[in-house]
Parts: structure tokens; sequence; C-alpha cells
């Protein structure tokens, strides 16, 4: 039966008469469960907090630096374009996870049945995981080369160099545990925190990127005709670095208790941040390319610029605090999607074994021949399958479900969302179209030099679906 929403689920009752007396924040939720209003706990500048924690770290300045090749102008333009409207989709999605009180991929059984909804999730809990890994392996780089000033170490890329880098990933891979441990109760305490650093090393950090490189000197720079990118190729870039939260948008609005703050507040969070840090990214590495006539996206952390004045430390707490605030986002996302597949593992401990996957998957990269190349093509990745993905998702609940989901059929079988065997061929056959579409025209000069791939994409199939949807239907 499906709980209403001053009700605990009864998955949570199981007849034991103390549930009442548990601290509320510490109830975490399977996939599926709807989480009732008095277990929602999720304020207003919690859910700005968080994201501005999430879009504030070293991957963010890397992102600034890949997309520098557009130029000063092309990079400030994409940034200012192609996140606002992907961060306008993920309140979207925010919206619906309020509304509905379940996580991501759970509301995407309605679309594709309750089986056929195992496939986005297996893609979503690769898609946070990997960027729990993108985002510490780009810190430890970050901490070798401090750890190089203070210390002597050999810093990435230098013979030797593997050993700190273990240590750091190691040292990354336990704090990100100690964040998680808890659930969202030591999410928020992490974001409360982390916010407060970020905001003044942050901020003190850009005041440095600017003191050591002239701004009329960047904005007139042009890259080397071999590394210029073109203006779609960044906007696909930037939207499919954006859009990778969308998925994971749910598994936090879910808690909270206001419409405004499932969507104003991480709209308002996560384009403050991501805006900040690329641009910061795309001045460092800019400045660096002036100052050395080379070209090169590893240099738009402005970490080496802080050590180098002495502050090592400084840039070094600022890595650690933002990795952190970071990578809790992405590891809740994948732990709560795993229970979407199957709730023999509790909520919390799939948190934890996504964590702990996690820090074994950080040695990885270092065995790369190159990380840049590997980041670029997890961002393709990201931007062909998620594109696709997300215009079924809007189109089934807005305008083929008119915004009525019911909790109670997420899991029955023969129920509503269960269609043929647990699976809806439609829309598996649309987002099949939506892929094999964003490939075609991705390297196309029309798409690739003006709106890129992504944003077509998600157009194409939210049509799609809907048409295949309604004609059924009718």
């Amino acid at each position: 039966m499906e709980a209403s929403k001053g009700e605990i689920p009864r998955s949570h009752e199981q007849g034991d008469s103390t549930i009442d007396q548990m601290d509320e924040k510490s109830i975490e939720y399977y996939a599926t469960e709807e989480v009732p209003m008095s277990q929602r706990n999720m304020g207003f500048w919690d859910m700005v907090f968080l994201w501005i924690g999430a879009n504030s770290n070293n991957a963010s300045w890397y992102l600034g630096g890949s997309v520098a090749g557009a130029a000063f102008g092309g990079a400030i333009i994409v940034a200012l374009v192609a996140n606002p409207i992907a961060y306008i989709i993920l309140a979207v999605v925010g919206y619906m996870g309020y509304k509905i009180g379940v996580s991501t991929m759970a509301l995407t059984r309605p679309a594709f049945g309750i089986k056929g909804s195992m496939l986005p999730t297996v893609l979503n809990m690769i898609v946070f995981i990997g960027w729990a890994v993108v985002n510490t392996f780009i810190a430890v780089i970050s901490m070798s080369f401090i750890f190089g000033d203070l210390f002597g170490w050999a810093a990435f890329g230098e013979a030797g160099s593997t050993g700190p880098m273990i240590l750091g990933i190691i040292v990354m891979s336990l704090l990100n545990l100690i964040a998680v441990s808890l659930g969202r109760k030591s999410i928020k305490i992490v974001e409360r925190i982390g916010i407060v650093i970020i905001l003044f090393l942050g901020m003190w950090m850009t005041v440095i990127v600017f003191q050591t490189h002239s701004i009329t000197d960047i904005m007139s720079w042009e890259p080397p005709a071999e590394n210029r990118m073109p203006i779609g190729t960044a906007i696909d870039i930037m939207a499919a670095f954006s859009l990778a939260w969308v998925l994971g948008i749910a598994e936090f609005t879910r808690y909270t208790r206001t419409p405004k703050a499932a969507t104003v507040a991480p709209l308002l969070g996560a384009t403050t941040a991501l805006i900040w840090f690329v641009f910061v990214g795309v001045v460092a590495t800019i400045g660096v390319a002036i100052t050395t006539g080379e070209f090169n996206p590893d240099n738009s952390d402005p970490s080496s610029l802080v050590s180098n004045l002495g502050l090592g430390w400084v840039a070094l707490v600022m890595i650690i605090v933002a990795c952190v605030t970071t990578n809790v986002v992405n590891l809740m996302a994948a732990g709560v999607s795993m229970t979407n597949v199957t709730k023999k593992i509790k909520p919390l401990h799939s948190i934890w074994l996504v964590t702990i996957l996690a820090g074994f998957l950080m040695l990885i990269p270092l065995y790369m021949s190159s990380f840049l190349d590997a980041f670029m093509g997890f961002l393709d990745y990201i931007g062909m399958a998620l594109s696709a993905l997300l215009g079924i998702l809007m189109a089934d609940y807005f305008f083929v479900r008119k915004r009525k989901y019911e909790v109670s059929e997420l899991e029955r079988e023969g129920g509503k969302y269960w269609y043929v065997k647990g699976v809806n061929i439609k829309a598996i056959a649309v987002w099949v179209v939506g892929i094999i579409f964003y490939l075609t025209i991705s390297p196309l000069p029309l798409f690739a030099n003006t709106v890129g791939a992504v944003y077509p994409t998600i157009i194409l199939t939210g049509m799609l679906y809907s048409i295949v949807s309604l004609a059924r239907r009718n």
C-alpha cells in the first residue's frame, strides 16, 4: 500500500514501535520508497550549500581548461548559456523528486518499466562512480604537486610519483568514506562546514589567479589552430558535465519540504559554483599558455600558483574539502541507485559499498597514457547516453502521464508500469534512436559549430517518446 505524505512507509515500521523515537535524520530510504513529509529535513540553504559544494572542485577547474580552446569569449559564453539550461533541467527533475518522494532511478520505472529501468540505473551508477574517480584523481594530481613543494616528493608524471599518488588516493578514499558514513546526516554536516572553507579559500585563490595573469591579455588570446575548439563541441562538453548531476538530484530533493528548495536552490547553487570555477579554470589555463607558449588544460588548476607563493597548505586544504563536498553527492547518488536494482543491501550500506569500490577504481587512471583523453571521452559518453534518457524521463512525467505517478505501482509485477515482462520496449527503442541521433549529428559542422548535439537530442527523444506513448494510450 502506498505511503501517504505524513506517514512512515510500512517497510520502515516492520512492527517496531520504537521507530518514532529514532533520529529522523538517520533514516535512509530505498530508491522506490516514498519519503514522507515527516522525514524531510533538507531546507533551502541546505540545498544551495550542497550544490555549491558539488560544483566547487578541481574537475570544474579542469572543465574550464578543457573549453579554453574556444578562446576566452567563447568559453565564457558557453558557460553562461549551456550551464543554466542544464540546471533548469536539474530543477525540473528535482521537482519530480519532491512531488513523488522517490529517487531519480525510481522515476525511470514508469517510462522504462520496472525491469527496464535497470538499464539506466546501471548507467547511472557507472556515471556517478566514474565522477567520484575523476574528481578524486584530478584532486590527487594537484596534491602530488603540492607534496612536491612541501616535502620534495615526485609529482604526477615524474619518476617515483606512484607512491605519493597512491597515498593521496588512500587519504581521499578514507575521507570520502567518513563523509558518507551516516548518509545524509553526515553529508549535511560536511556541506555546512565545507561551504565556509570553499567560499573563503576559493575566493582567495581566485584573487591570486587574477593578480598573476593579465585579464586584458587573456581576453585577446587566441588558441593555436590545432587546439581550437568549436563552440558546439564546447557546449556539448559543458552540457554533459552539468547534466550528469540531473540523474542524482531526486536523491536529495525527495527530502525537501518545499518546491523552492527542490528547484530554485539547486539551480542557484550549481550554476553559481560552476560558472565561478570554470571562469577561474579558463583564466588560469590561458594565462599559463600566454606565459609558456603552450596550451595545456592541465594548467587549469590554480593550486600550483598558490603553492609557488609558499601557500601550498592553502591549496591542499581547498582541494581536499572541495573534493569531499563533491564526492558525497556522487557516492550517495550511486549508492541509492544500487537499491533500485536490489533491496538485499540496505541504502546506507550500498553507499559505503560504492565508496569503497570507487577507491579501488581510482588506481586505474595511474596507468592511462592520457588522462585528458579519457576525461573527454567520459564526458562524451555521458552526453550521448544521458541526453537521450532525459528527454524520455521528462516527457513521460509532464506530457504522457500529466504529473501523475503512483508509488504503489513502482514495484508491482503485472501493474501499470510492468509493460511486457517489465520492460517498455518503446522507451528503449526511443533511447537507442536518441543515441544514434547524437552520434550522427555531433560531428556535423552545423551542430559542432553552433548548438552541439546534447540539447537537440533531448528535444528529439522527448518528442518521439510523447508521440509513440500517447498514440498507444489513445
